[in-house]
């Protein structure tokens, strides 16, 4: 137990000095991208940018969110501030697309007056930008896999490689035909990459938030699991709800053949939603063949 603890707190250190360089690097890289587009009056540099800041603020908000996240349980909150992650989480949605209606907007604007603008300096910056936000994106591939924040963070930095390529590739085309028109149309292309690479994380902050069953754990399967046991009769009254963005927590009654076997089946059952990634459960047992009204009206 003490090496599980030791481990995820050396995991959260770990995460935590990624998320910090990740948030200087890109930062940087703002700055930089930001002047390069005022000066050359490059909109796919500036609303990369854009998209890019709305990172550095969602990484600086998934940050805040871990520290919350290890903030003890109190009177008044007894499971803590871990709810805060889903809600930061659901927030850098939002940002997201709000840049997104943002990009289109000026998109607009410009293909009604297209300006000239340098296509070299263009591919040079960008081209930066594929190597801050790729080397941030392999930062955080393990961590992905198991927090909905980090994963977040995850996919925004992959989006933003991939539109870095798409605005060096406008720049080589301005270069060469003067057809300063793809940089309107690049930045548009960035915003449906931006909002197709969001929507799943809205979507999954949405219902964690309502304390919909989290992403990869299903009513059905869980249910066959704890009915399982060869001593467990009937499971009813079953719910599950995310705590936060990496804890998930269940309640149920549990009806047995024996009372007697209670403490060696709520271990077995606990552990066996352990290993389903249900950190929190309670169980309430059952006498099988005791009268329940609630179950009877609920059958």
């Amino acid at each position: 137990m003490s090496h599980n603890h030791h481990h995820h707190h050396a995991a959260g250190q770990s995460l935590n000095s990624v998320f910090i360089v990740a948030i200087v690097l890109n930062l940087l890289f703002v700055v930089i991208e930001a002047g390069v587009g005022f000066w050359q009056d490059s909109l796919s540099l500036l609303s990369d940018a854009g998209h890019n800041l709305s990172d550095v603020f969602s990484l600086l908000l998934v940050l805040i969110a871990f520290g919350l996240a290890k903030v003890h349980s109190n009177a008044r909150y007894t499971y803590g501030y871990k709810k805060s992650t889903i809600l930061i989480s659901l927030l850098n949605a939002i940002i997201l697309l709000m840049a997104v209606g943002a990009i289109i907007v000026e998109s607009i604007h410009k293909f009604r007056e297209p300006v000239a603008i340098n296509g070299t300096a263009i591919s040079w910056t960008a081209g930066v930008g594929i190597i801050i936000n790729g080397v941030t994106a392999l930062m955080l591939m393990k961590g992905q896999q198991h927090d909905l924040n980090v994963r977040g963070a995850f996919l925004h930095m992959v989006a933003d490689t991939l539109v870095s390529v798409g605005v060096v590739i406008s720049g080589i085309v301005i270069r060469f035909t003067d057809w300063y028109v793809i940089d309107p149309i690049v930045s548009i292309v960035i915003a449906i990459v931006i909002l197709v690479s969001t929507w799943n994380l809205l979507h999954d902050s949405l219902r964690l938030a309502v304390d919909g069953i989290p992403e990869g754990i299903e009513l059905d399967k869980i249910q066959s699991l704890l009915a399982g046991n060869e001593h467990v009769k009937d499971i009813h009254h079953i719910h599950i709800w995310a705590i936060s963005t990496t804890e998930n927590a269940l309640t149920a009654h549990v009806v047995i053949d024996e009372l007697d076997r209670i403490d060696d089946v709520k271990e077995e059952l606990k552990h066996q939603l352990q290993e389903a990634g249900i950190s929190h459960s309670t169980l309430e047992f059952e006498k099988y063949g005791t009268p329940c009204p609630d179950y009877e009206c609920e059958q």
